[in-house]
Protein backbone atom coordinates (compact mmCIF):
# COMPACT_ATOMS: atom_id res chain seq x y z
CA UNK A 1 0.00 0.00 0.00
CA UNK A 2 1.54 3.42 -0.73
CA UNK A 3 1.70 6.30 1.48
CA UNK A 4 -0.20 9.25 0.74
CA UNK A 5 1.31 12.54 1.01
CA UNK A 6 -0.95 15.01 2.46
CA UNK A 7 -0.60 18.82 2.69
CA UNK A 8 -0.42 18.65 6.56
CA UNK A 9 1.38 16.24 8.99
CA UNK A 10 -0.17 15.41 12.62
CA UNK A 11 2.08 18.05 14.04
CA UNK A 12 0.72 21.04 11.80
CA UNK A 13 -2.45 20.16 13.09
CA UNK A 14 -1.41 19.92 17.16
CA UNK A 15 0.37 23.25 15.99
CA UNK A 16 -2.95 24.82 14.73
CA UNK A 17 -5.06 23.45 17.98
CA UNK A 18 -2.56 24.99 19.96
CA UNK A 19 -2.80 28.35 17.83
CA UNK A 20 -6.72 28.37 18.07
CA UNK A 21 -6.56 27.75 21.62
CA UNK A 22 -4.71 30.78 22.77
CA UNK A 23 -6.90 33.19 20.76
CA UNK A 24 -10.24 31.40 22.72
CA UNK A 25 -8.10 31.99 25.92
CA UNK A 26 -7.36 35.35 24.60
CA UNK A 27 -11.17 36.65 24.00
CA UNK A 28 -12.06 34.96 27.03
CA UNK A 29 -9.46 37.44 29.03
CA UNK A 30 -10.94 40.19 27.19
CA UNK A 31 -14.25 39.01 28.35
CA UNK A 32 -16.43 40.38 31.15
CA UNK A 33 -18.90 42.43 32.43
CA UNK A 34 -19.02 46.51 31.28
CA UNK A 35 -20.27 49.66 32.63
CA UNK A 36 -23.85 50.44 32.45
CA UNK A 37 -25.60 53.59 32.60
CA UNK A 38 -25.98 53.53 36.27
CA UNK A 39 -22.55 52.78 37.46
CA UNK A 40 -19.04 52.68 35.98
CA UNK A 41 -17.00 49.71 35.75
CA UNK A 42 -13.01 50.80 35.98
CA UNK A 43 -12.68 47.02 35.59
CA UNK A 44 -12.87 47.68 31.68
CA UNK A 45 -9.36 49.37 31.45
CA UNK A 46 -7.54 46.92 33.44
CA UNK A 47 -4.17 45.95 32.15
CA UNK A 48 -5.07 42.26 31.53
CA UNK A 49 -7.91 43.28 29.04
CA UNK A 50 -6.15 46.33 27.34
CA UNK A 51 -2.47 44.69 27.12
CA UNK A 52 -2.23 40.82 28.10
CA UNK A 53 -5.44 39.52 26.38
CA UNK A 54 -4.87 41.28 22.96
CA UNK A 55 -1.33 40.10 22.72
CA UNK A 56 -2.06 36.67 24.17
CA UNK A 57 -4.57 36.92 20.90
CA UNK A 58 -1.68 37.84 18.31
CA UNK A 59 0.43 35.64 19.51
CA UNK A 60 -2.12 32.43 18.84
CA UNK A 61 -2.81 33.80 15.94
CA UNK A 62 0.82 34.24 14.73
CA UNK A 63 1.40 30.49 16.26
CA UNK A 64 -1.65 29.52 13.51
CA UNK A 65 0.02 30.99 10.33
CA UNK A 66 3.49 28.62 11.97
CA UNK A 67 1.80 25.87 12.29
CA UNK A 68 0.11 26.39 8.69
CA UNK A 69 3.73 27.11 7.08
CA UNK A 70 5.47 24.21 9.02
CA UNK A 71 6.77 22.25 6.35
CA UNK A 72 5.79 18.16 7.19
CA UNK A 73 8.72 15.49 7.33
CA UNK A 74 9.15 13.14 4.98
Amino acid sequence: MEKKNFAFDRMNYILLAIGMAAVVIGFILMSGSGSTEDQFNPEIFSAMRIKVAPIVCFLGFAFMIYGIMHKPKD
